[in-house]
This record gives C-alpha cells, structure tokens and sequence, in this order.
C-alpha cells in the first residue's frame, strides 16, 4: 500500500512490540523498525488470493503492533485488517482514526457494554482517544462527562460532552452522579478516585494503567484493562458514524515525514487537542 498519511501515538516508542515481535520484552529483536500504526493511503499493489481489493482503492486501517508501521511511503498488512477509507475524510484526518477510535470503540462496546441513556465518564476528554470516547458514547446515546484542562472546556462539549469539568480547579465527585461507566485515559490518581462515583454494577475501563481487580470486587463493580486490537468490523461501524456526520477525528497538527522526530516530541512535551499526524505521499 502506497501510504498518504500515517498517525503517531503517545508512549509508542516505548512498548516492546515496537521494538521486537512480543509484547512482553521476550520478543525478538526486530530493529531498524517503522513506527506509527494508524495509515490512511491507495493500495498500490496485492496479492494473487486477494480478490477483495483493487489497486488504487482508498484504505486505512491498523497495523498490528509487532509488524513495521506505516511511517514510510509504502507498507504490506493482511489485506482484511483495511477497510475501506471514509470518502468525506482527508488522508490526513482519516490516518487520526484507527488506533485512537477503535479504543474508544472497544472500550465502549466491547467491553463495558454501553446501550442508550447510561452515564458515562471521560477522563482526559480531549486527547486523541479521549475525544472519540466522548464523540461515540454521545452517539450511541450516553450522558457524556469529561475532565480536561480550562483550556479545552467548550472543545469537549463541542464534540457532545453535556459536562465539562475543569480538572485544575474542580473535583469531579462534587459534580456529578453515579455514572455507569468511568474510561481513564489519564491514570494518576483518578481512576481510584472514580470509584466513588461509579454506581453499583458499573465498569471502569483503563487505557492509562489497569485498575484495581480486588477495588472493583469490593464495590461490585467491574475493572476492565485491555490493548486495543486491529478491527475491520468496528472500523467499518465508525466509518457509518463519521459518514452520518456524527463523529469527526480531532487533528491537532500535520507534519510532513521528515519532521517524524518532531511529531514525537509533540506528544511528550506539548498541550494537545486530538492527534498528531504524519503527511507522508500523494
């Protein structure tokens, strides 16, 4: 595939699947490797037994994490890990997509569940995942709080947040009811602080760090930590909700290839609002 854009993520350059074949640091080395797992890009060319795909299709998608990623001009994926890019999105904004929204995605649907009319916790609301865990429960129907900086107060409501909560100067518990559902992004203190606020047979889902197994028992509740996975099906739900207008990826900046080095040090030094992506061909 002829890459057109490529997304980078927070703390990648730090697992061990970036770096070897495992997630655990017993892979094997796999250096010189490609960072950025979340393409958008034309396929240039395909297999004999690939029927499903024609050269010059528009795809993106998510590269799993122990193969080379996208930050190059070309890339070879499993051809049914592609779905088909979402014809009113850029490169650019379509590269935003994968990785950070099937997060949301998984962790929404797939493992806490959530159906219409459910509370719904965000923390860090206005990062690359935590804005499209706000954007899809409002979609699927939730009652969306999310804590984010003074800064970003009106950006989450903008994306269907019906509470904003300054996490300088506020304290969530004093401002909200049990929630159903509680999605940390930030790790710290608040996921043990969210137990308060989470209602009786409720799910905290951690993407920052995993939250206490033996808390979550004790309060009958559900703790819930998992690593997103590559996902046709659940790409091709999110691309109905961004054709239906009722979820857009959040692009902080683009930078070309050449500037890789920078796109990194803007995820570890700098405020930002939704993802950073790499423009790469076309």
């Amino acid at each position: 595939m002829a890459v057109r854009a490529a997304s980078v993520t927070a703390g990648e350059l730090g697992w061990d699947a970036t770096w070897t074949d495992g997630f655990d640091g017993s892979g094997r080395d796999r250096t010189p490797t490609i960072p950025s797992h979340e393409f958008s890009g034309v396929v240039a060319d395909r297999g004999d037994a690939v029927t499903e795909w024609q050269r010059g299709d528009e795809v993106y998608g998510l590269i799993p994490f122990t193969r080379d990623g996208a930050a190059a001009e070309y890339v070879t994926l499993p051809a049914g890990l592609a779905a088909a890019k979402p014809p009113s999105l850029t490169h650019e904004q379509a590269a935003a997509v994968p990785l950070a929204a099937l997060t949301a995605w998984q962790a929404l649907v797939d493992h806490a569940h959530l159906r219409a009319g459910r509370r719904v916790l965000v923390h860090g609301g206005a990062g690359g995942v935590g804005s499209f865990v706000v954007q899809i429960a409002a979609a699927l129907g939730a009652d969306v709080a999310a804590t984010v900086g003074p800064d970003d107060l009106d950006f989450v409501r903008s994306l269907g947040a019906a509470t904003a909560i300054d996490h300088v100067h506020q304290r969530f518990e004093d401002l909200i009811d049990p929630v159903d559902v509680v999605v940390d992004l930030v790790g710290g203190p608040a996921p043990a602080r969210s137990w308060d606020v989470l209602a009786p047979g409720g799910v905290l889902v951690g993407i920052a760090a995993p939250p206490d197994p033996l808390e979550a028992e004790r309060r009958d509740v559900r703790a819930v930590f998992f690593v997103v996975r590559p996902d046709r099906t659940g790409l091709e739900s999110i691309t109905r909700l961004i054709e239906d207008g009722r979820l857009m990826p959040a692009v902080d900046r683009v930078l070309p290839l050449a500037e890789g080095r920078a796109a990194y040090e803007a995820l570890e030094r700098e405020h930002r609002r939704g993802k950073v992506v790499l423009r790469i061909g076309g």
